[in-house]
Formats: structure tokens, sequence, C-alpha cells
């Protein structure tokens, strides 16, 4: 019997390809055994640079580092076989010049093995964007609020309304002119977003943007109801996770001062048992 062939794992010009179709379903994974759970449901995981929020307690993404990127990014890719994967690139990465964002893409794809990143960014990171895609660097945009500006854009605020709209617009066809292959679209209005799905080529991943993107995202930790600090608007809360350890974890330690456990079930004998057949 031959070996079965090892499917390939997608490309983000098959992801790309997509658009128009099933609507694209991505979430972020920082971890191995989450990767390992999304995998199977996913088109697209992103490593996002809410890591720095969800996991690390900072109080927003502007104190991610690049090794924190690449330590959770290799966790990520251990645990994908199908999905897609892409890396965001921290704050202070990129904005400096082309060149700089090249270094640091090339040792992000190098080190993690993830085929892509994710910069935020419209206008002003066209001529970047570009730059990357010509060196072999595929790049997933990411325009409307962008977190890593927060202190600029003046707090997590919806971007796009009224006058800002022909900003928003023109940021999407920039970005998809330099060659981004996708572009996440966050609190951008539904029917800005809806506008901007049918002008572009590439995909739109909307994240509090509304239902007319291609797809949709949300940070793993929200909708699972990990992260309780606060809750944005667009998310959904699938599941209560957080609740749920903390009560198992109250009923440890009562069990532990009660001297309940670990019990004769959980304990290992002085001897050990006899293998079953044996015969003495």
């Amino acid at each position: 019997m031959s070996a079965q062939t090892p499917v390939r794992p997608p490309l983000p010009a098959d992801f790309q390809s997509r658009k128009g179709a099933a609507p694209l379903v991505c979430l972020t994974a920082y971890t191995t055994p989450v990767a390992r759970l999304v995998d199977p449901h996913c088109d697209l995981v992103l490593v996002g640079d809410s890591l720095g929020m969800v996991i690390h307690g900072l109080p927003s993404t502007l104190g991610v580092t690049m090794e924190m990127m690449i330590l959770h990014g290799q966790a990520v890719m251990r645990g994908l076989t199908r999905s897609l994967a892409v890396i965001d690139m921290p704050f202070g990465s990129y904005e400096e010049s082309p060149q700089q964002a090249f270094r640091n893409a090339a040792r992000l794809m190098a080190e993690t093995g993830a085929p892509a990143v994710k910069l935020e960014g419209g206008q002003h990171m066209a001529e970047t964007i570009a730059f990357l895609t010509a060196r072999g660097v595929p790049v997933m945009a990411h325009i409307g609020l962008t977190p890593q500006s927060v202190n600029t854009l003046g707090g997590y605020k919806v971007v796009g309304r009224d006058a800002e709209a022909e900003t928003v617009m023109a940021d999407a066809r920039a970005v998809a002119a330099a060659g981004a292959f996708s572009v996440v679209l966050e609190k951008v209005p539904a029917t800005l977003a809806g506008q901007i799905t049918r002008d572009l080529a590439i995909p739109t991943i909307g994240i509090g943007a509304g239902p007319d993107c291609d797809g949709q995202i949300l940070v793993i930790d929200d909708m699972l109801g990990l992260f309780t600090d606060f809750r944005p608007k667009f998310v959904k809360r699938y599941a209560s996770l957080g609740a749920d350890a903390a009560t198992a974890i109250g009923a440890y330690a009562d069990e532990v001062r009660a001297g309940q456990f670990p019990g004769a079930e959980h304990s290992f004998a002085d001897t050990a048992p006899q293998p079953k057949g044996n015969r003495s």
C-alpha cells in the first residue's frame, strides 16, 4: 500500500482566490493546544498581537515584542495542518521604513514558518506593503480601527463614519493596489464595509464590520469567555470558559483543604500490581 500524500497547507493565494465563495472563518490562536482545536474549523488562524492583552496582561498591544510574536508563532505552527497561518507584526517593527519591515517580516516567517504577516495601516503603509510583496512576503492589511495607533486615534472607536468614510475607502483601495492578499476591517460601519467588500478584488475580513465582509475574525479568548476584562460590542461569547474554570479551580481548592483530594484512586500502591494472566 502506498503512503498517502500529505495535504499541502494553504497559501495566501489560495485564501485570496476564495473571495465571494463561502464566508471565510478566521480566529486567533496563541498556543499549540488552541491551534489544534481551531484548525479543523478555520480557513485562517491569526497569531495576533492581541496576545499581549489576553495572554500577558498588558494594557494594550503596544508592548508586544518580536520575541513574543516569534515564541507564540512557533507554538501555533506546531498545531496547524489545514488552516492558513498569519502572524502579526508588532508595533515598532515595520513603521520606520520598508527596509525595516522586510527585515522583521523575513525574521517572523523564517523563525515561525508562518507563510504571511499582517500589518496595520492604509494609504501611508501602501509603499511598505508593495515593498514586502515584491520580495516574497505575503501581507494581510488591517484598516479602520488600528489598535497600535490607539493613542493617535483617541481610543478604540468606530472609524469610517461621515467624512471618514472616504478615507477608509481610499485606505482599502491603496492596500489592495499595493498587493495585500486580504484586508481586515475593524470597527468600520457595516454599510461602508459592504461597499469596500464589493469594491475590492481581495477578501475583506471583518471584526466589528458587519455581515457583508467576505469573512469574520474574533479573538479566541473573547469568544470563549476566557478574557473578561471587557467585552467589545462586536464580540459574541459562544462559551463561558472563564467562569467554568473559576468554578473548577474553586472545587479543587475546597477538596484539597478538606482532605478529599487526592483519593485512593489518584495514589500509587507500595507494590506494583501483577500483570494480568500471570500465574505464581
